[in-house]
């Protein structure tokens, strides 16, 4: 019977051992095949992408122009990756009730701007602050929009301003910019100083009703003014401008080839 018993114990370990082995064995197998491939390398998904990588945009002002849509980062980075500058404006906890008590989260709210025409504000949740502040990092930069700047009185130099009074809305935040004469400065909150800073815009006078002190919302609303500011066309820019094929239409040849 002592030695069913111990015969049993060692099958018993025999068994774990086997399994451990196994397990090893996969993990080896997955680390040799991921490091076949250079992970620096970018591989776009998008038809978008393809064109970016292979030359056929020149500026990101072309996508802008045609309102395509982004949905891969690298295409930012192709574009702005040496000018771009992050800066994380705010991490909360948010809490959420469930059966077993609280569950506690991460909320980041992180800018992106190149200080020269180019914003983008993300928002991202997460169990950890790291994860939260990368993922809104990486959903900043698919919200990248363009800020038209112009001047204040006088059209010299380079612009300098907002071109015109424009009004973001977020909640029950309202912030409106208002044109400021050269060497004004931002007149704003310190957050506030950051993003137009970050968008290119050294002159302003801004206005804000509302609960400002949500972070969250002002941010957000401020983006919304910013992005306003290409809604609006002076009377200089009246004149028509004959539209050119889309760069999918230009480059449809190149896009009916199978991507290797």
């Amino acid at each position: 019977m002592s030695d069913e018993r111990g015969g049993f114990g060692r099958g018993e370990r025999g068994r774990g051992r086997g399994r451990g082995d196994r397990g090893r064995g996969r993990g080896r197998g997955r680390g040799r095949g991921r490091g076949d491939r250079d992970e620096n390398v970018w591989t776009p998904v998008t038809k978008l992408g393809r064109l970016v990588k292979e030359g056929k945009i020149g500026s990101i002002e072309e996508i802008f122009l045609f309102s395509i849509p982004v949905k891969e980062a690298e295409i930012i980075d192709y574009f702005l990756k040496d000018k771009l500058q992050d800066e994380v404006m705010k991490i909360m906890p948010v809490q959420k009730q469930s059966s077993a008590g609280q569950r506690t989260r991460f909320k980041a709210f992180v800018a992106v701007g190149d200080g020269s025409g180019h914003i983008g504000l993300g928002v991202k949740c997460s169990s950890e602050v790291a994860t939260a502040i990368r993922g809104a990092i990486l959903s900043a930069k698919l919200n990248v929009a363009p800020v038209r700047r112009g001047f204040w009185g006088r059209k010299s130099g380079q612009p300098h301003t907002v071109p015109t009074k424009v009004t973001g809305k977020c909640g029950s935040v309202r912030i409106r910019l208002i044109p400021a004469p050269r060497g004004t400065g931002l007149v704003s909150s310190p957050a506030g100083k950051r993003l137009l800073s970050m968008a290119g815009i050294e002159d302003c006078y801004t206005s804000s009703r509302g609960h400002t002190r949500t972070m969250g919302n002002f941010i957000k609303a401020l983006f919304y003014a910013l992005r306003n500011t290409y809604g609006y066309l002076e009377p200089d820019l009246w004149k028509e401008n004959a539209l050119t094929a889309t760069p999918f239409q230009e480059h449809t040849d190149f896009l009916s080839k199978k991507q290797m």
